[in-house]
């Protein structure tokens, strides 16, 4: 479990989210499921961040469409996007793996700011439950001014 939770915070800090979550139910030796939260500010290239903008940004047809609904969570509207991925494998004579992903880009009342929340998975067969479990997180979602 220490060499997976080293690999998982390591690959994390690639993408230098602002938390970083593992899942590790009782009696798994490998996370279950991933989350990341990040900010994203509008800058020179970007000065104004929407909905639209978010759901373009972040998703991407590797694996199919991917499902993109809009939503009104308690901290503001969100993007909801649902897609697949090519994980990276450990070695490079093991066969791809298919990383499940679902993400909330959320503008936040009162910020000029985005608010993103990344759930990721790579176990098959448990969509259903962790999207259930990233839909009841991002109700959840608060922010501080």
């Amino acid at each position: 479990m220490r060499k997976d939770l080293r690999s998982r915070a390591e690959d994390s800090r690639s993408r230098e989210p602002f938390y970083a979550f593992a899942l590790y139910p009782n009696g798994f030796d490998a996370a279950l499921a991933i989350l990341e939260v990040d900010l994203i500010h509008p800058d020179d290239t970007v000065p104004e961040i929407s909905l639209d903008w978010l759901a373009e940004t972040f998703s991407a047809d590797d694996f199919g469409t991917p499902k993109i609904s809009h939503s009104a969570l308690p901290i503001g509207p969100a993007v909801r996007i649902r897609q697949n991925f090519a994980a990276d494998t450990r070695s490079r004579r093991s066969p791809g793996i298919l990383m499940e992903t679902l993400t909330y880009g959320v503008l936040p009342n009162g910020a000029e700011t985005a608010l993103m929340l990344l759930m990721s998975w790579t176990v098959p067969g448990l969509s259903g439950e962790m999207e259930e479990t990233a839909d009841s997180i991002a109700e959840t979602l608060t922010v501080d001014f």
